[in-house]
């Protein structure tokens, strides 16, 4: 599914307009975006939970030279599915 599409959707269930549904979705995803920054995660109850994973430091292989490399220790933002999404697409 594209945005435009979840965007259809989304107006449609919601009987509001594809503009209202995009500033719906812009609001949402900019919430979970600021939460996260800040090191919180986020818990939509059925749903699922957002949160932030730390990656440590190591070392890889660049796949065109076969040279190593480093790879920084980072954030990365992690996704776990609530059980309601699990046993619905189960």
């Amino acid at each position: 599914m594209t945005r435009d599409q979840l965007l259809d959707t989304m107006a449609k269930k919601a009987e509001i307009s594809k503009r209202a549904a995009g500033d719906a979705l812009g609001a949402m995803t900019e919430a979970v975006t600021k939460t996260l920054q800040k090191g919180d995660k986020l818990t939509l109850t059925g749903f699922g939970t957002f949160s932030i994973s730390k990656r440590a430091a190591r070392q890889g292989v660049n796949p065109k030279t076969g040279a190593k490399i480093k790879i920084p220790a980072m954030k990365v933002p992690k996704f776990k599915a609530g059980k309601a999404l699990k046993e619905a697409v189960r």
